[in-house]
Formats: C-alpha cells, structure tokens, sequence
C-alpha cells in the first residue's frame, strides 16, 4: 500500500509518540466494531484522521510544515484502510477448496 506524504507523516508523527499511538489504535478498534462496512468504516476514519490532522498541524512543526503553502484537503483514505488493516479484526478464515 502507498501512502502520499500527508499520510506518511501523519503515520511517523504517531509512531514516534506512544499515547497518540495508544489513542489511535484504540479508536481503530472501535471504528472496525462498527456493523457498516470496510469501506464506510474507512471513509469514517479518513474524516477522523483529517479533523486530527488539521488539529495538530497548528501545533506540531512537522505536520504544519505540509501546509506551507495553506491548509488544503487532501485524502488520508489509504491511511484509514492501512490502520484498519492492520489494527482491525482479522478477516474470516477462507472457506477450504472441495
């Protein structure tokens, strides 16, 4: 999976500090919960994860420097389905060939 650069820092800027980790592996499980499908619990997430961004770009050097040319939208959707693929349940086992 490619993740463009907004969502690459965004995904090094929570590697490298533990509690916003804990707090986003956390929500993932409780998003991937939800009895809507992968793909809406992933457009919800992408929401989520632009609102944080957004948050923290007024304070964190790193992620405003994104924006150096002004806040712009841009789309976090491959880093949703990354986190819910690797934090979400995983997948039912496949049913054995005849």
């Amino acid at each position: 999976m490619s993740l463009n650069r907004y969502e690459h820092t965004l995904h090094r800027y929570l590697e490298t500090h533990p509690d916003e980790w804990r707090h986003w592996r956390g929500r993932v499980m409780e998003v991937a919960k939800r009895s809507a499908g992968v793909g809406e619990n992933a457009r919800g997430l992408e929401r989520e994860l632009w609102d944080y961004l957004a948050e923290r770009s007024t304070q964190v050097p790193e992620l405003r420097d994104l924006h150096a040319d002004g806040m712009r939208r841009v789309s976090l959707l491959n880093l949703a389905e990354y986190l819910l693929r690797v934090w979400g349940p995983p997948p039912p086992p496949r049913a054995p060939r005849p």
